[in-house]
């Protein structure tokens, strides 16, 4: 990791605060209008509650099994975004930190992340032991940046459900944050080998009900 990486500051107030209706209008329509440039997400937490998802419910259940199967209930939307994506020349790019041992949340979305790559997505994984300088005792926001013109810090209650974002447009800042997770992406290890070594061969994780 380079050790002249200085993430930019967020500052809230410099930025629209947006709930989660306004936050999916506002992704999907400035996602919709790509042509080609590219969309990096960084992805640091290591709990989330997804809502309306029946794999991540069966995981909630501890029913890893049932959570592994029903991902296979993405393929076709996965398949028509790809579609979509390389007609409009765009790719989205992916840095998921992670830390060790993996919490069931992340053993079971590096499964999901797999069929996200498998359809076109760019995604690299990162240890958190890894950004020990960059994160100085902070760790790094949840981020997207798309079409290297909307910065979105995505938020999350303390129990990992989705709790809008923080939209900003400044060009310097969007510039400065989508360099950062460029720089982490390429840092990064591409999850097809990563899973092949770090995942696969784990048992499923010691579930407890959510």
């Amino acid at each position: 990791m380079p050790d002249l990486l200085q993430p930019p500051h967020l500052d809230p107030a410099l930025g629209e605060r947006l709930d989660n209706d306004a936050y999916e209008r506002d992704f999907w329509q400035r996602y919709a209008n790509l042509h080609g440039r590219d969309s990096w997400k960084l992805e640091r937490g290591q709990h989330f509650v997804e809502q309306n998802s029946p794999s991540r419910e069966a995981l909630a259940r501890g029913d890893w099994d049932s959570a592994i199967r029903l991902l296979d209930t993405r393929r076709e939307g996965l398949r028509e975004e790809g579609e979509q994506d390389r007609e409009r020349g765009t790719v989205f790019h992916r840095v998921r930190v992670v830390e060790r041992p993996f919490t069931p949340y992340i053993q079971w979305e590096l499964h999901s992340l797999r069929l996200n790559a498998e359809y076109g997505e760019a995604v690299h994984v990162i240890d958190a032991a890894d950004l020990t300088d960059v994160e100085q005792g902070s760790p790094l926001p949840e981020l997207v940046v798309i079409g290297s013109r909307t910065l979105y810090q995505v938020l999350y209650t303390d129990e990992g459900v989705l709790d809008g974002c923080i939209r900003f447009t400044d060009i310097e800042l969007v510039a400065g944050w989508e360099h950062t997770i460029r720089v982490l992406f390429t840092a990064g290890e591409d999850l097809d080998r990563y899973f092949t070594r770090e995942v696969a061969p784990l048992p499923p994780p010691r579930l407890t009900t959510e």
